[in-house]
């Protein structure tokens, strides 16, 4: 199967559980990996036969940015649900990183990453 990768797409957003996250705000990374054939792109050169790179981004900046999640897990799961909605993907991963939890102690970021296929989104 063929792939289309995003990587550290960076957004604004006001989730967690906590009241002063969700006043902030603070920066979350997404990073997707799509599965789709492309065969069909490659060999027409054609917009028309494959997904438009800056439908998917403005779909995932929509969720979050514009919407709000107590956790992180509910954020990953809607960004894969959704897109699999929006697009004809046979699978998306998805991994969204909140580099700032609230946790006291040394690390660089928590992440939660999400493999869906078509088959587990309901119609």
């Amino acid at each position: 199967m063929d792939k289309i990768y995003f990587e550290k797409m960076s957004f604004y957003g006001y989730h967690g559980v906590f009241e002063a996250e969700a006043q902030l705000g603070q920066r979350f990374y997404v990073d997707l990996e799509i599965s789709l054939d492309l065969a069909k792109a490659g060999a027409s050169d054609d917009l028309n036969d494959t997904v438009n790179y800056a439908d998917i981004f403005h779909c995932v900046q929509q969720i979050v940015e514009k919407e709000r999640f107590n956790l992180v897990e509910a954020l990953t799961a809607q960004i894969a649900s959704r897109l699999l909605q929006a697009f004809p993907f046979s699978e998306v991963k998805v991994k969204v990183t909140k580099p700032n939890p609230p946790i006291h102690g040394h690390y660089d970021a928590v992440a939660i990453e999400m493999i869906r296929k078509r088959e587990d989104i309901a119609p």
